[in-house]
């Protein structure tokens, strides 16, 4: 059935005439019969009242799809969702294109963000190694430091300033991440194609940020075995920072672009029972990353070893989903206590 005839099935079985039903939506009679003939179409708050008039979902009613024979399913599902889904939030067709025309505007600015952060300690780095024996001292130890670590704080400082820029941006659509969603009539079909013409440049940037990432530790091993003094191999460790910047940009920049595609579907890491997932994570992944960030930091300013630190994010990255495992088997087991 098309929205037309659901309409006026919906008000024959609660026993309502056109006029009853006008007057419990704010509307005239004509308005209701122009929409059970087809003539019109109702905005989407009405639409919305509807669904709570006649106690159906807002899906019921705007997708053909769904028969009368799929109807109690759809009830009954979001019945047993229970409160969760009481706060569903409508995506009109002007909210989702703004959003994703945002995400193309900001996603290369936070990557470029993330990798200043990889590329901070580069300077000092590569100033340090002048500083020492290998490097002839070209430089004194202080300048280096000096330098080095003024270069590091400015790039952290950019980092952390495009972060918050960016964020504030999108702090209008946090909802996106954190409750269920409900798209209005037309909207689905656009985003799924946008997100298949995007598909195959988002494989290639993933495929290509991986490889990079990958390959980055090659200037290490190479620059390392020639040469004797050891400059080469410091040079070595900038040169593997700045590819691991690189494969990062791609990763990033791709994976912000293609999730805002699941996110307004509910699709991959948005699903609505991940969603719920996430909610309860969100005191655990704060308490995680806070942490993960102090032991960082202590540790490369007490070693001064920035070029072996890093390796921290990957390894706690990893550590993360054992946490979150965890942390969602002792839920089950003490809500089944």
């Amino acid at each position: 059935m098309i929205l037309a005839d659901k309409i006026t099935d919906l008000r024959k079985k609660n026993g309502w005439s056109q006029e009853e039903l006008a007057n419990q939506l704010g509307v005239s009679r004509q308005a209701v019969s122009k929409w059970e003939s087809s003539s019109s179409v109702p905005d989407l708050d009405k639409i919305i009242k509807m669904s709570n008039i006649f106690e159906v979902s807002t899906d019921y009613l705007l997708k053909d799809s769904i028969e009368e024979e799929n109807r109690e399913l759809l009830e009954n599902k979001t019945a047993d969702s229970g409160s969760d889904e009481e706060n569903i939030q409508v995506v009109s067709m002007e909210t989702a294109n703004a959003y994703l025309q945002l995400l193309r505007n900001v996603a290369s600015k936070i990557a470029l963000g993330v990798s200043l952060c990889i590329l901070s300690p580069v300077c000092l780095i590569g100033l340090a190694g002048l500083s020492d024996k290998e490097g002839d001292y070209i430089i004194s130890e202080a300048a280096a430091v000096s330098i080095g670590m003024t270069m590091l704080l400015l790039l952290v400082a950019s980092a952390v300033a495009i972060f918050l820029i960016n964020g504030r941006k999108m702090e209008e659509y946090e909802f996106l991440e954190k409750e269920p969603v409900e798209l209005a009539y037309g909207v689905k079909g656009l985003v799924e194609k946008e997100k298949f013409g995007y598909e195959a440049e988002h494989s290639r940037n993933l495929v290509l940020g991986i490889v990079i990432c990958i390959l980055s530790a090659v200037p290490i091993m190479i620059l390392a075995v020639s040469d004797d003094k050891g400059m080469l191999a410091i040079l070595g460790v900038d040169l593997c920072l700045i590819l691991v910047a690189v494969g990062v940009y791609l990763l990033v920049s791709t994976g912000i672009l293609y999730g805002g595609f699941q996110k307004l579907l509910e699709e991959g890491d948005y699903t609505r029972r991940q969603k719920i997932e996430n909610k309860r994570n969100d005191v655990i992944d704060k308490i995680y990353w806070c942490l993960v960030t102090a032991i960082y930091l202590a540790w490369s300013f007490i070693t001064m070893e920035w070029e072996r630190t890093w390796i921290i994010w990957p390894v706690t990255g990893v550590f993360y989903g054992v946490v979150i495992g965890i942390s969602s088997v002792v839920r089950n087991y003490h809500r089944e206590k």
